[in-house]
């Protein structure tokens, strides 16, 4: 058994494209490469990886071609290919961030058993005038970059990515491997060995709207980890994702991009697609505690803040008031 499987979901990206990745493993410091495994799995797409090109690596890499289902279901193919003790997630146009990545992560492994592991990861991107510029992410707990798992755990739990999410599947997945296992069984590691490249047609990086047009998708996210959560009996989870939910959207709604009348259209959409999510789990929200409300609110407030949030224009009692009578 090797100790640690990467897991590549490959769609449209050619060779030129995923070498950096499989170059950043390769120049690896002070690790054994019998102890890595690579798997590719190419979901439909024409760009095809030779023989000659991944048997041109040290490690071993098992290449899949697999009909297109979308990025969820591909993560979960190769999941259940994987065979390692731990697993870990890249995009095929990412990269490890440094030389000693994989030492980072194999110093975390001896120094203790856990479930998942959390690591600050670097977000490379251009500031306005095309500079390159580079950002830590330091506390985050959605996206899927550099984040291992203990591939038991995630059997033992079942904990596989929701097929039917194919924007914002991420946070799904990720939420889930961090509420099924107890806190202590959950490490941080303080050094980066994740790189979030910038890529020209990353859609995500690049339309001033993305988040006004796919918000609908991150309200679906929540709410299928919801239900998934209701389903294992995790009511206090449940309940403060509702929470989480409700008082992202509210402060959401009071940032320059949703007030601006240009995208009047997004919020209409949006506050609609709300309107029935409120609806289903009011009673939920109900069920949080007032001091419990405050906590949310003002970390979700303050972090909105940061964003670009202005003063609100609307009580949150009476917004979702206006919002249930939508």
């Amino acid at each position: 058994m090797k100790k640690l499987n990467i897991l590549i979901p490959q769609y449209n990206e050619y060779e030129i494209d995923i070498s950096p990745l499989l170059d950043s493993i390769a120049i690896q410091q002070n690790v054994d490469f019998d102890e890595i495994g690579v798997i590719i799995c190419n979901d439909g797409s024409e760009c095809i990886l030779s023989d000659n090109f991944l048997e041109s690596y040290p490690f071993t890499i098992q290449y899949f071609k697999e009909p297109h289902r979308g990025v969820s279901a591909t993560r979960n193919f190769l999941l259940d290919k994987s065979d390692a003790e731990y697993v870990m997630f890249c995009d095929a146009d990412d990269m490890f961030y440094n030389a000693c990545g994989l030492w980072i992560l194999f110093r975390e492994f001896e120094n203790g058993d856990f479930d998942t592991l959390l690591s600050v990861f670097v977000e490379e991107t251009r500031d306005a005038t095309g500079n390159v510029m580079y950002i830590n992410h330091e506390v985050d707990t959605t996206f899927v970059h550099g984040k291992v798992h203990r591939k038991q755990y995630l059997i033992d739990n079942d904990i596989r990515f929701n097929d039917s999410l194919t924007i914002h599947e991420d946070s799904y997945f990720t939420l889930l491997t961090q509420n099924c296992t107890d806190s202590s069984r959950i490490k941080f590691c303080p050094t980066p060995f994740y790189l979030w490249k910038w890529r020209k047609n990353s859609v995500c990086r690049h339309d001033p709207k993305y988040i006004l047009k796919t918000y609908t998708n991150m309200i679906d996210s929540n709410d299928a980890l919801i239900d998934e959560f209701v389903k294992r009996d995790k009511k206090e989870s449940a309940n403060m994702y509702v929470g989480i939910m409700i008082f992202d959207t509210y402060y959401t709604f009071n940032k320059a991009d949703w007030v601006n009348q240009e995208n009047v259209e997004y919020r209409d959409k949006t506050e609609k697609h709300f309107s029935e999510y409120y609806k289903k789990r009011k009673e939920m929200w109900n069920e949080l505690s007032s001091v419990e409300k405050m906590q949310l609110s003002n970390a979700i407030r303050q972090r909105s803040i940061n964003e670009g949030m202005m003063m609100e224009s609307i009580t949150l009692d009476d917004w979702l008031k206006k919002i249930e009578n939508l």
